[in-house]
């Protein structure tokens, strides 16, 4: 199968500005992700930017990189244009691969093209992983996800769900069951990109910040399966970045 990666990188951050051109070990964050996805089996692997000094620098690293517009709202949106301006058909898959993840395995980004292309009835693929600890669990920017038998998404939600109805959590003990932390990294169908610009933010999805229930509010499929291989955090903060150049250090 073939698919493309597109991978949004934005300089303005709130926490971290311009974080995507930081240096770790000798080359700045946004190829460390571009290397990652050249890794994939992508027959095609495209940065997304919004500012001409990341495009600068993509070019550089021999990166293909292209200008969208600065009002785009999410990833999602930039997406759809940089599909729409390649002339990319419906049925093509694109893969989001978010541009502060230089950890990223390239196995995860084949795992939810490959999903995604394997089930006609969704419009996006996902990744999840179990959640083992209380802190996690009651943690709103942890994502939980909770999916039918088929792997079919049923809701998103930054709340514990399912509730562990009685569990005392004082206790700081996990309850009996199985919860998953919902990964950033999806794979849509180039139909339901274009779909999904025409519609204004759905009640849940502002309710919970989530963009992806705007999908499910509009009775999009969304596929999810636990993630084949670890996928480190992204860097967000400044103590993110000293720890991923910890690990990326060169001896």
């Amino acid at each position: 199968m073939s698919y493309t990666v597109v991978i949004p990188a934005r300089y303005a951050s709130s926490r971290l500005p311009a974080k995507v051109l930081a240096d770790i070990a000798g080359k700045p964050m946004i190829q460390h992700v571009w290397e990652r996805a050249c890794a994939s089996e992508a027959n095609r692997v495209i940065i997304a930017t919004d500012d001409m000094r990341i495009l600068s620098v993509c070019q550089l690293f021999g990166a293909e990189a292209v200008m969208t517009s600065p009002s785009h709202p999410s990833g999602t949106d930039r997406l759809a244009e940089v599909a729409a301006a390649h002339g990319m058909a419906d049925e093509e898959i694109v893969v989001n691969v978010q541009g502060d993840e230089p950890l990223i395995p390239a196995a995860v980004i084949d795992q939810v093209a490959v999903n995604l292309a394997a089930r006609d009835d969704a419009s996006i693929a996902t990744l999840c992983e179990p959640i083992g600890d209380v802190r996690t669990l009651l943690d709103e920017n942890a994502v939980k996800v909770v999916a039918d038998d088929a792997g079919t998404a049923l809701l998103f939600s930054r709340a514990c769900i399912p509730w562990p109805r009685g569990h005392d959590f004082s206790t700081g003990g996990m309850p009996d069951g199985n919860w998953f932390r919902h990964l950033g990294i999806y794979a849509y169908r180039v139909g339901f990109l274009h779909r999904y610009t025409t519609w204004p933010p759905a009640i849940l999805e502002t309710t919970e910040s989530l963009e992806q229930l705007r999908a499910m509010a509009h009775g999009e499929r969304i596929h999810v399966e636990a993630a084949m291989e670890t996928v480190p955090g992204g860097i967000d903060t400044a103590e993110d970045l000293e720890r991923v150049r910890e690990l990326l250090q060169v001896p």
